[in-house]
């Protein structure tokens, strides 16, 4: 038998129709897949994506940019933003190609990508984009990079209620399959709403791999008949004024998400039973751990009939499609909705059954049973075995007890319980800098202050004993909170860390804010020349030392210090006057100083990151910084 030939660019050539890859590849083959959609169909469409990196989509940038050739054979641009919402507003200006003269294609469909806090920072911008619409060839999906586990964050977060309060429709992929058929969909939907779509990522689905099926042709897309088109459409247009954009978009635009998605079935009981008793209602990895519950509790599809179990995968999570909700409830005795974090889908299906008759409406549990207990956690991450116990239960409820569920419950949650610390001692491994990592130099602190940390690889000083560095704040706000210490404290001074990538993305307004409160605060600048917390990726705008001192210096910084593994690199005038350079060794004395001045004061630390250094070094071309001080 002949084998078939396969390379390392079959993830990315549309004629491989079955092709292994991960998550993050996948969302890059994704609006490859759309533009030859659209070019079966007759449209000149291109593709623009914008968006800023973190966990779990720190790697899509490094994704993108290594998929350029192919972006560009189909027509689509990759532009990083400087922050999140800068690059969802690139990406609402997408949508207006086509309201001006000089438009060279049919439409735009964008992709803006962020980690779920830079969900929150961009909400303004997404409601905005949204209340506006897109263009009716172009239509916009926004990844959200959700962290439930608070793995790589310093909160845990949930991007559904976000997307909902801007009245973004809101898919949840449970498969890599689905990253590509929910995505085709989401722009289909998109396009005919003119909304944007919201679609969650997770570590377990981005960060995974599998054998998929990828052809154009796969997905259907279905055109309501049951839906009437408002006159003049509900696209992007201008003028528009908000109270026209609010009625159109709470209306008519909400109206045509109902539809589409009815038509399209989105949500659908993948498995039945007759008569059904007890139906579980699952999205996203929720439902692969209702599957993996189920197989674990030894239930196989037969077994699930004849315990007369129906489940329902919901893959539009905003707003909850109505009919198709109803319809899997028929007849049910109860339902439990297993779901991530808060309830979600939970409340929805509640009021989509409120109205119907008492008699024939189930009882609808899911974070809570009907006494209040709690039933499935709403904090941390949901485990099968959590998911288990809850199936039991309720099944035990509907009068089905079987020793046989119960022996192997018990024995599931007695092999979880030394990952839970019961019986066995918890491991835990303290973060620490990388071998030769700058900021194990540059967080150290002089004997009586104290530091804030902030977004970045230097927050791991948090850790470090005697490192003295208290407190965290979200990324571009590092120091605000001492404008509101220092007035009641007889603490004089503190030194703020903050990084040159979170200081390109938003921390100078932080500085700026500072300087405005007159507070005595050390800004101290690490200069790695890497984001090298998400991959070592540059820092947009790639702004050099000598930039970014010019700039504090503007801001009103009081004193200005360079501290360098290399001081003598620097050409005359490099920096701004009043200035000074200092080698890394001095750095004790230098804070020292600078904490005694009255103001804002900075110190930016020069060093190159030394992972992202060592990477440099095995690239050809790489010159080490003592041949650049002889040029």
């Amino acid at each position: 038998m002949a084998l078939m030939e396969v390379g390392l660019d079959d993830k990315y050539r549309l004629d491989a129709k079955r092709i292994f890859l991960s998550g993050t590849q996948a969302l890059v083959r994704l609006p490859m897949l759309q533009r030859e959609r659209d070019r079966a169909a007759g449209l000149n469409t291109a593709g623009f994506i914008s968006g800023y990196r973190g966990s779990p989509l720190g790697m899509y940038d490094h994704a993108l940019w290594r998929a350029k050739t192919f972006l560009k054979q189909h027509d689509i641009e990759f532009s990083p933003g400087l922050n999140e919402d800068l690059a969802a507003t690139a990406v609402w200006g997408s949508q207006q190609v086509g309201m001006f003269p000089g438009a060279k294609v049919d439409g735009v469909f964008g992709i803006w990508y962020g980690k779920g806090p830079g969900v929150d920072r961009s909400v303004d911008a997404l409601k905005h984009a949204n209340s506006a619409g897109t263009s009716p060839n172009g239509g916009v999906i926004a990844l959200a990079g959700d962290d439930h586990g608070c793995q790589s964050s310093t909160l845990a977060h949930q991007s559904e209620q976000v997307f909902a309060a801007a009245l973004m429709p809101v898919v949840n992929p449970a498969t890599l399959q689905d990253y590509l058929d929910l995505g085709i969909l989401g722009f289909a939907l998109s396009r005919y709403s003119s909304c944007w779509v919201g679609f969650k990522a997770i570590s377990e689905t981005v960060e995974s791999s599998a054998s998929i099926v990828s052809d154009p042709d796969r997905i259907k897309i279905m055109l309501p008949d049951d839906f009437e088109m408002p006159p003049g459409g509900l696209s992007i247009r201008w003028p528009d004024g908000p109270l026209e954009q609010e009625r159109r978009l709470h209306g008519p635009k909400m109206q045509a998400v109902a539809a589409f998605t009815r038509v399209n079935r989105f949500d659908r009981i993948v498995l039945d039973s007759k008569p059904a008793r007890l139906g579980i209602m699952a999205t996203g990895k929720a439902y692969l751990d209702v599957r993996q519950a189920l197989a674990d509790l030894g239930i196989s599809d037969a077994e699930a009939q004849v315990l007369g179990l129906r489940i329902y995968k919901v893959a539009l999570t905003w707003p909850l499609e109505e009919s198709g909700a109803k319809a899997f409830a028929e007849g049910l005795q109860d339902v439990l909705v297993v779901e991530e974090k808060r309830g979600f889908i939970e409340d929805q299906l509640l009021r989509i059954l409120y109205n119907v008759d008492a008699s024939k409406r189930p009882s609808v549990v899911g974070k809570r049973d009907e006494s209040g207990a709690p039933l499935l956690p709403s904090e941390g991450e949901l485990t099968p075995t959590m998911v288990s116990a809850a199936i039991v239960a309720r099944l035990r409820r509907l009068g089905h007890r079987s020793p046989a569920l119960e022996q192997r419950l018990a024995k599931l949650e007695a092999f979880d319980r030394p990952a839970e610390g019961i019986g066995a001692a918890k491991l835990q491994r303290t973060p620490y800098f990388c071998s030769g990592c700058p900021h194990n130099t540059s967080t150290k602190i002089p004997e009586g202050s104290r530091a804030m940390a902030g977004i970045g690889c230097h927050g791991m000083a948090l850790s470090v004993p005697n490192r003295r560095t208290q407190t965290i704040s979200h990324m571009g706000a590092e120091g605000v909170t001492w404008i509101g210490q220092a007035p009641f404290t007889s603490e004089q001074h503190v030194f703020q860390n903050l990084g040159d990538g979170t200081y390109t993305h938003s921390g100078l307004l932080a500085i700026r804010a500072a300087a405005a409160s007159g507070v005595n605060i050390t800004y101290k600048i690490l200069y790695n020349d890497a984001v090298a917390m998400t991959g070592g990726q540059p820092a947009e705008g790639g702004l050099t030392v000598s930039q970014i001192a010019h700039q504090v210096s503007a801001e009103g910084a009081k004193r200005l210090a360079i501290v360098s593994d290399d001081p003598e690199k620097y050409p005359s005038n490099y920096f701004p006057s009043g200035a000074t350079i200092h080698h890394r060794r001095e750095l004790d004395a230098v804070q020292k100083e600078l904490r005694e001045v009255k103001g804002l004061t900075v110190l930016i630390y020069d060093q190159t990151c030394a992972a992202e250094k060592r990477r440099r070094t095995k690239s050809p071309g790489f010159i080490p910084t003592a041949s650049l001080r002889k040029r």
